[in-house]
């Protein structure tokens, strides 16, 4: 596996594959051909040879599937599953491609035929969560009750345990907005807290329920967002922003495949608790790799995070 480097001092920039360049070499490829309106087929090689490379490091091949998806579209992985009907990437974008069209508004996807695919990829590569994954994501877009979720979980705890995306997606459908509640987020991060070594690829769970909190708190404006500011002396905001701070920007300390999205979260929080110099040390570390969320919630991502970057490079 390579390493990724950052580049220190670069001009701020937003790329979905963050500082995986051979993830955004070929994610380029793919656009292109089709741009140019046409297949290019050597590009299904190029996706399948990328997927290969993440090995079994599972949370790598997560963020590849979710950011080929993206760029693919609906045709290209359809036609790769149709000229490769065993091949387990395939399958696997091509389920990732139908979770992220479902979400759009107004599409018909039939999920019961993406969870089809998924099963099939599961058997052909038992070791792996990604099936599981994409699985839990759609019993999750159509609001299944929390006791079908729970069997799912248990199959992706046992082959990734601090996998990122399968964290994410439970903290999702748990919240107030969707189908659980504050208490059930509170009791996903008690189950986590006390087990999950602090550089796992989950380590951001906590701090993306307390930014996705205050953006709620936000949300209606007046008094509501104006006691929003005391959100984050609470104890367990002032507990999580304390450890990521001093662990987080340190060289090395996360090399999971989204670390800079969560240096981003990280910078994004401690300018709402007003802790700008902690704030300006994480900016510094994303090397001027923004990512779209949580930025996006005050506005266009990158121009807000290019104001803050340029400040924290001005304060070195």
């Amino acid at each position: 596996m390579p390493v990724f480097r950052r580049r220190k001092g670069s001009r701020p920039r937003l790329l979905p594959e963050l500082d995986d360049a051979d993830l955004g070499r070929v994610r380029r490829r793919v656009e292109t051909c089709w741009d140019r309106g046409s297949l290019d087929t050597p590009v299904m090689a190029l996706m399948a040879e990328t997927l290969d490379d993440a090995g079994e490091d599972w949370d790598r091949k997560a963020h590849r599937l979710r950011v080929l998806a993206w760029s693919a579209g609906r045709a290209l992985p359809a036609i790769w599953r149709q000229h490769n009907p065993r091949n387990q990437h395939a399958l696997l974008l091509h389920a990732w491609s139908d979770l992220l069209q479902a979400g759009q508004a107004g599409a018909t996807v039939d999920l019961d035929a993406t969870r089809e695919t998924c099963r099939l990829a599961a058997e052909l590569l038992p070791a792996d969560p990604t099936p599981w994954i994409v699985y839990l994501a759609t019993l999750r877009l159509e609001r299944h009750p929390s006791t079908e979720l729970a069997a799912i979980w248990r199959e992706i705890k046992a082959r990734d345990p601090w996998n990122r995306e399968a964290h994410l997606q439970a903290l999702g459908y748990l919240s107030p907005d969707e189908c659980g509640s504050s208490s059930q987020v509170l009791d996903l991060l008690d189950s986590v807290r006390s087990a999950m070594p602090p550089n796992a690829p989950a380590a951001g769970l906590e701090l993306t329920a307390l930014v996705r909190n205050h953006q709620r708190a936000m949300a209606p404006g007046g008094v509501s967002a104006l006691g929003a500011g005391e959100f984050w002396r609470r104890h367990d905001a002032v507990a999580a922003l304390d450890q990521a701070a001093h662990y987080w920007p340190s060289p090395g300390f996360l090399d999971h495949a989204q670390a800079l999205a969560d240096l981003n979260l990280l910078a994004y929080a401690l300018i709402k608790a007003a802790r700008p110099g902690e704030a300006a040390n994480a900016l510094r570390a994303t090397g001027g790799m923004g990512a779209p969320w949580p930025w996006s919630a005050d506005g266009e991502p990158l121009e807000r995070f290019s104001h803050y970057y340029a400040r924290a490079r001005e304060s070195e």
